[in-house]
């Protein structure tokens, strides 16, 4: 048995969900995928896979074997590219995760010139507001707002913005601006669950004023804030990452200014115990130039 074919069937029997669909990326028959999938569980003498009607899931030797394979076809394709004086052209597949409106605001637009630069190069991009399993789901990098809540990660911040209060000219002309925190008990807010809650902690100086603010509307995704924050519905607290067109346009305001809010971080996560990959870490540095590059 080839060792290296027998791990690289295995990883894709795993991260496309059937024999099936890795033999079809793989171009290869599906008998072909089972059979080496059936010789790797004797030689190991494990069982890898969990079969139902459902479809195919790691056991837990499977996750463990799945992890360090996919970490020796990615060191595998860096030797290749090294022996061939091509460090950079990187090459395979790049799964990313993210959340739906960072994705779709500073990172789909952007994708067309990173895979221009690596043209060997595809990308599965998993826009999820949930912050998924990367093991099961096989991911190579997850890009992931806020605190981190599994201190066990393997995390490295590369960048961060100031959240503001913010709503449209017409809410703060119909309903005025508010000019101290203590001020938002007059005013609606749409209130975002995962970017806070309703507790809003402002500060000034060695100065602490948290405020509890009310409202009629609350979300649970980013893309709902953002279109009830632009429809007048109420004002809101968010990241500048999140308004980052309608602040430039002035189609959103900001309030409060000289009072500071804790900034919205973002943390590029790989799976426990795994180097990232060479094709991770480059995606990693291009968003963090273009963050900075909007940040300039």
């Amino acid at each position: 048995m080839d060792r290296l074919a027998a791990m690289e069937t295995f990883v894709c029997v795993v991260e496309t969900g059937s024999f099936s669909a890795a033999a079809r990326r793989l171009e290869i028959g599906q008998p072909a995928v089972s059979k080496t999938i059936a010789q790797l569980e004797k030689r190991l003498a494990v069982s890898l896979l969990l079969r139902s009607t459902r479809g195919l899931t790691p056991t837990e030797a499977g996750l463990a074997f799945f992890e360090r394979a996919k970490r020796a076809l990615e060191e595998a394709d860096e030797a290749d590219n090294a022996a061939r004086g091509a460090g950079g052209g990187l090459n395979g597949n790049l799964r990313i995760s993210t959340a739906v409106t960072f994705g779709r605001m500073h990172v789909v637009p952007h994708l067309g010139p990173f895979l221009d630069l690596h043209p060997q190069l595809s990308v599965d991009l998993l826009l999820d507001d949930r912050n998924i399993n990367l093991v099961e789901e096989g991911i190579d990098i997850a890009l992931r707002l806020g605190p981190l809540s599994d201190s066990g990660l393997t995390a490295r911040k590369i960048a961060e913005c100031r959240r503001v209060v913010l709503g449209t000219p017409a809410y703060f002309a119909k309903n005025g601006e508010p000019a101290h925190p203590a001020d938002l008990f007059q005013h609606q807010a749409v209130i975002y669950n995962r970017g806070g809650g309703a507790t809003w902690p402002f500060s000034q100086g060695s100065e602490e004023c948290p405020v509890t603010v009310s409202g009629r509307l609350r979300v649970s995704a980013a893309e709902g804030l953002r279109e009830a924050v632009l429809a007048g519905q109420g004002l809101a607290l968010g990241s500048q990452w999140m308004f980052a067109p309608e602040l430039a346009s002035g189609a959103v305001k900001t309030v409060l200014n000289d009072w500071t809010l804790p900034r919205q971080e973002l943390w590029a996560v790989f799976p426990t115990g795994r180097m990232a990959s060479a094709k991770a870490r480059a995606f990693v540095e291009y968003v963090q130039g273009l963050l900075l590059n909007e940040r300039n």
